[in-house]
């Protein structure tokens, strides 16, 4: 019979497992600052150092380069559809889609940076995404639908046409946001329904 410092007990292996949960947490998150500040060139090192974690401890959660823009990629997305869903939880349908709207649009340039940088590499997140990507426009299309039934948004609008107004307010970015904040307004302001 193996001596108690012989065996592992799972009260023991639970905080590992929390620690490498929150390690490869922090890992994706420095990787996402990192790819939009830097690019898809930036080293697995920095990366690690950000992260304040040794390169052995990224290789062992994402072993290539590829593995991890997989991995932040999906974060990204992963974190955008449980806005979605927790923005949906707590506001009413008509208030509900303005401000998922907002949030993408805050959330975008970052998430375009980090998305040129992937694409750029050669990295096809389409491919590697799908799934997730699906579940994204599965919530943006909800909360638009729910909006709509409530009166709150043009029935003519669809999500491609609020794709393009995101994008349109992302490349309004200033340094102050000022800019930024106005074109959401405005943006905002055009997909309400036109009083009678």
């Amino acid at each position: 019979m193996p001596s108690p410092d012989q065996t592992t007990s799972p009260a023991k292996a639970r905080p590992q497992r929390a620690d490498g949960r929150r390690n490869q947490a922090r890992v994706l998150e420095e990787a996402f600052a990192a790819f939009a500040a830097h690019g898809a060139a930036v080293s697995i090192r920095e990366i690690a150092r950000r992260a304040g974690v040794s390169t052995g401890t990224v290789t062992r959660h994402f072993p290539t380069k590829e593995a991890l823009f997989r991995a932040v990629a999906l974060h990204r997305i992963e974190h955008l559809v449980r806005s979605a869903e927790d923005i949906a939880a707590r506001e009413a349908p008509a208030t509900a889609f303005f401000t998922f709207f907002a949030f993408l649009v805050r959330q975008g340039a970052a998430d375009h940076a980090v998305g040129d940088a992937l694409t750029g590499a050669g990295f096809d997140l389409q491919t590697a995404a799908s799934t997730a990507i699906r579940d994204f426009g599965a919530a943006m299309t909800g909360l638009l639908s729910r909006a709509q039934q409530a009166g709150a948004v043009r029935g003519d609008v669809d999500t491609a046409d609020i794709k393009a107004l995101i994008a349109g307010c992302i490349a309004r970015d200033d340094d102050g946001g000022a800019a930024q904040l106005r074109m959401i307004e405005i943006a905002c302001d055009g997909l309400r329904p036109r009083p009678a």
